[in-house]
């Protein structure tokens, strides 16, 4: 049967449930190829710059085409063709026969593919640090709104010292701002390919400009400028050798710092879906939204699980790019071209997702403040014995009886809680005891006063880390993300 609609084949889902409109858009074939038509004009444009015989009017014609790409005509030209560079050449030049001799003049096929695909990272880089700030910026929202509410700390999943819930989105967002780092670098260090030839050693550029040296250093710096402004990139510039590509290991280190991103996520999502089964903190759910087909009552936590899967997916491309990068032959081999269709642009698009995802969330997180203290004040007498015992013996108690009335209390308090499922009445069974008369055991026992200078810590890391990150992308943090699903 053959294929009619969308839904008789295959479609990604990063295109159908996840990825938002500006980062497909981004990776689309209109967008690439559409860009491969800037950099031959530019190509033309330095050639004619230092000298070579093309006219105005080529200029003219390649430039009243850059957008109207015959999709049909490219695909009967590759079929004949067996080469999508070539295909493209071919349809550029149908529409502009003017210009069709010098269009591609000295470049080999990933002068212009590279090139391109470093515009294209580069700008995808930029999505992707402009949506983890946003998402810092909800996040020390929220650490600041719950600055000083008491919880229970957790190590190894077990109760521990109280902190705050702000103190806990805080740390989440430190996350994110480690990983901003790491993209914002990666960016701003990406350098174009430039116009090398074949093997990179420019031979191709020489022989067109008479094996002069100095022209084709000017050409290849024209050539830049304009790729430069094309993109709003004043500092862009080369690699300072290559073979027939830029190196691969750039795309392994590109594929790493988004799955530093990815990781950010997937932590703060798994303490998210861990919160919600204990009832404290829960995602957004909407009136309407069904948790199970089959029970009526849950409230899953799916987007925190949705972007946990796709994080998990954009981590396992890391690997694929260290692989790409270690395989490279000498010059090149074509080995990496297939590969790098889908690892780049669906690490992308699933990150891309998963950052919309994790805005929304941040941005409706729903505090359970009543359970969040029952959990504390379950486990806070056990924490603060130590203390009792101190302020007991400062009472006038003996010290050594007062350790072994807290300790026999505990362990009652204790069998109480897990052999009988009832609550924590070790602070009443205290009261009752005539060593801990003199002793306030609700003031030692309190919640906010056990967890040290996390509010503090909140108040610092907002003003020193999420203020001046907001500073940066303040004309861009505001929107809010719409999912699809």
């Amino acid at each position: 049967m053959s294929e009619t609609t969308p839904h008789d084949g295959y479609q990604s889902p990063l295109e159908t449930r996840n990825a938002s409109a500006e980062m497909r858009s981004l990776w689309s074939a209109r967008r690439k190829f559409s860009l491969w038509r800037r950099l031959w004009l530019a190509l033309a444009e330095s050639e004619r710059d230092i000298g070579l015989p093309i006219g105005a009017d080529q200029i003219a014609e390649m430039r009243g085409h850059l957008d109207d790409i015959d999709f049909a005509a490219a695909a009967r030209h590759e079929e004949r063709l067996r080469h999508d560079v070539m295909a493209h050449v071919h349809a550029f030049g149908d529409v502009a026969p003017k210009a069709k001799a010098i269009i591609h003049l000295g470049m080999t096929s990933q002068d212009v593919v590279c090139n391109a695909d470093v515009l294209m990272l580069r700008e995808g880089l930029s999505i992707i640090a402009r949506k983890v700030a946003r998402v810092i910026d909800r996040l020390g929202r929220f650490a600041s709104e719950r600055r000083a509410l008491a919880t229970l700390g957790y190590t190894h999943y077990q109760p521990a010292q109280p902190t705050t819930v702000g103190k806990r989105a805080a740390l989440w967002a430190q996350e994110f701002a480690i990983a901003l780092e790491e993209v914002e670098h990666r960016r701003d260090g990406l350098q174009l390919k430039g116009l090398r030839g074949a093997t990179g050693t420019q031979a191709s550029f020489l022989g067109l400009l008479d094996n002069d040296a100095s022209r084709v250093d000017r050409l290849e710096a024209a050539f830049v400028r304009r790729l430069g402004e094309l993109a709003a990139w004043p500092e862009a510039r080369c690699v300072p050798v290559c073979g027939q590509t830029y190196p691969r290991i750039v795309d392994a280190q590109i594929l790493s710092s988004l799955a530093v991103v990815a990781s950010a996520i997937h932590k703060c999502c798994n303490d998210l879906r861990l919160l919600a089964n204990l009832k404290e903190i829960e995602e957004p759910f909407e009136t309407n939204q069904i948790g199970s087909s089959a029970m009526p009552y849950k409230r899953n936590p799916m987007r925190c699980e949705r972007a946990t899967g796709l994080a998990r997916f954009v981590i396992s491309m890391a690997h694929n790019g260290y692989d790409t990068a270690a395989t490279q032959w000498l010059e090149r081999t074509l080995d990496d071209s297939s590969n790098r269709r889908l690892s780049l642009p669906e690490a992308f698009l699933a990150l891309d997702g998963a950052l919309d995802i994790m805005a929304n969330v941040c941005s409706g997180l729903v505090v359970h403040e009543r359970m969040i203290a029952s959990h504390l004040d379950a486990e806070l007498p056990f924490m603060m014995s130590e203390n009792l015992m101190l302020a007991a013996a400062k009472a006038g108690a003996d010290r050594q009886e007062a350790h072994e009335a807290i300790r026999v209390h505990s362990q009652a308090a204790a069998a109480r809680v897990k052999g009988e499922a009832k609550t924590n009445d070790l602070l009443e069974r205290l009261a009752a005891d005539p060593h801990f008369a003199g002793v306030n055991l609700a003031a030692i026992c309190n919640g906010l006063a056990a967890t040290g200078r996390a509010a503090e810590q909140v108040d610092r890391f907002v003003s020193d880390v999420v203020a001046p990150i907001r500073a940066r992308y303040a004309s861009t943090i505001a929107d809010e993300p719409t999912l699809k699903v």
